[in-house]
């Protein structure tokens, strides 16, 4: 019985931390509700929130992972010498180059799950010092500057007012949705989110049982860096440019939204849907705070102060872990 009203607090905690922002916002700024302004807070979630659904797996399973704000800026860098080189005239062109972020965030993600599960290294270290190489290798491509890139599709990709506009929504704002849903059906209902949870919550258990450590660890960094790829891409989309000092910081974001959303970073739980609402809560809160003006400061302690009580939340729910 407790077991199930501590899984129903992990999926309502979120969503009333959520609501609760809101209606403060409300009260404070009467604008905020307007649609203008809803849409906009959606869209600024997507490069965060998709971030978020490839970190939740890598969390869940017990790791971390550093370098997600260095693999965007790359991704950024590598759209744009893509689009330069094929022309960016023709649908193909636009494809291709986006498969070429996307395989650069898979990758990048396949070599820190093939150091960290065959040479056993700690997680923290591995991503640690990815971040620093894939944030150089994104200064030395684009020659420590913005790399321009021709018009194409992809700059629409997070237009507030999309054409057409039955949209309503950004095409990233949908392409987010659609990977929650995948994220979802994937942790709920199949052997390897199974797999994802046991090396989380008892790795030990897992060998025992014959689950296959390094592969699935392996599976869960690289699935972690091809989101990170993807989100990388809606970067791109939101600059229009490909910029090596992108995404400074990101990394820490897109942890807090996984914590804030009920990730537990002792492994084990978490969530695609509490994942996108910690990533809207950090949205909602960065917005409100400019609609009411507050300095950008007080944000970071806000949030900061967030993570801590997230986390602490977390230590109570397991204090035979402290």
């Amino acid at each position: 019985m407790k077991k199930a009203w501590t899984q129903k607090l992990d999926v309502l905690g979120p969503f009333l931390g959520l609501l609760f922002v809101l209606v403060i916002f409300t009260i404070l700024a009467p604008s905020f509700l307007s649609l203008y302004n809803i849409k906009t807070i959606i869209t600024q979630t997507v490069i965060i929130g998709i971030g978020a659904l490839g970190m939740t797996f890598v969390i869940i399973s017990g790791g971390i992972d550093l370098s997600v704000g260095s693999i965007i800026a790359l991704v950024t860098i590598v759209t744009a010498k893509a689009l330069n080189l094929l022309g960016g005239d023709h649908g193909i062109d636009v494809w291709m180059a986006s498969f070429f972020a996307v395989f650069i965030g898979l990758f990048v993600g396949f070599v820190n799950g093939v150091i960290i599960a065959t040479w056993k290294i700690v997680p923290f270290i591995v991503t640690l010092g990815m971040m620093q190489i894939a944030r150089g290798l994104a200064k030395w491509i684009g020659k420590e500057q913005t790399v321009l890139a021709p018009q194409t599709g992809l700059n629409t990709l997070m237009n507030v007012d999309p054409e057409p506009s039955w949209l309503l929504f950004a095409p990233g704002v949908w392409l987010m949705i659609l990977l929650t849903a995948l994220v979802f059906i994937v942790l709920r209902y199949t052997v390897f989110g199974r797999y994802v949870y046991v090396l989380g919550s008892n790795e030990q258990a897992a060998r025992l049982c014959g689950v296959k450590i390094r592969l699935n660890r392996i599976w869960v960094y690289t699935l972690s860096g091809a989101f990170t790829g993807i989100a990388g891409l809606m970067q791109f989309a939101n600059l229009t440019v490909g910029d090596p000092t992108a995404a400074v910081g990101l990394e820490l974001d897109i942890i807090a939204a996984v914590v804030i959303g009920g990730g537990s970073l002792n492994g084990g739980e978490g969530g695609a849907i509490g994942s996108i609402l910690g990533a809207m809560m950090m949205a909602v809160l960065r917005n409100g705070c400019n609609l009411v003006g507050i300095p950008t400061y007080i944000q970071n302690i806000l949030i900061g102060s967030i993570i801590i009580g997230a986390v602490a939340i977390d230590r109570l729910k397991h204090p035979k872990q402290q």
